[in-house]
């Protein structure tokens, strides 16, 4: 497995669309696939590949001089809990230690909602050093209550 940054715009488009697509539990809202497709041109981004495939990625959003935050993340579900994610959000913590950010957010659907993958994706985050902060009921809309998660890296 190797994950490499990719900084052409296009191909952080196209990873993103193609991920979050074949991730249609997490990642059904259209308009949202949509808009993650166009803010990852901008961000700091990184994609895992095995045999050539991609089969993740992770989109940093650097918000102050001390904060960022995992804007979107995804790695295809068969390729779920193989560390995968971890080493994506290693990467980025280290780029993001290397120019002194201090703190990295990500925020997720809230326990509130009683989405089972999404249940995982906090246990996912906790296990990586990640502690809730504070849940959202109106972020994204009333359906969907939004978890703020963060995490110290020093």
């Amino acid at each position: 497995m190797n994950i490499i940054e990719i900084t052409n715009t296009e191909k952080k488009s196209e990873i993103t669309n193609k991920i979050l697509r074949a991730l249609s539990a997490w990642f059904g809202i259209e308009s949202a696939i949509l808009d993650y497709v166009q803010d990852v041109k901008s961000m700091e981004f990184w994609a895992a590949s095995e045999n050539d495939q991609v089969i993740g990625f992770i989109a940093i959003n650097k918000h102050f001089n001390k904060s960022a935050e995992i804007h979107v993340m995804g790695v295809i579900e068969s390729q779920h809990r193989k560390g995968i994610g971890k080493l994506l959000v290693e990467k980025a913590e280290s780029y993001l230690l290397d120019i002194s950010i201090s703190f990295l957010q990500v925020k997720t659907l809230s326990p509130a909602h009683p989405d089972k993958g999404y249940a995982n994706t906090r246990l996912f985050y906790q296990s990586i050093g990640f502690t809730p902060i504070e849940e959202f009921k109106k972020l994204w809309n009333e359906a969907n209550p939004a978890l703020m998660m963060m995490k110290y890296l020093g």
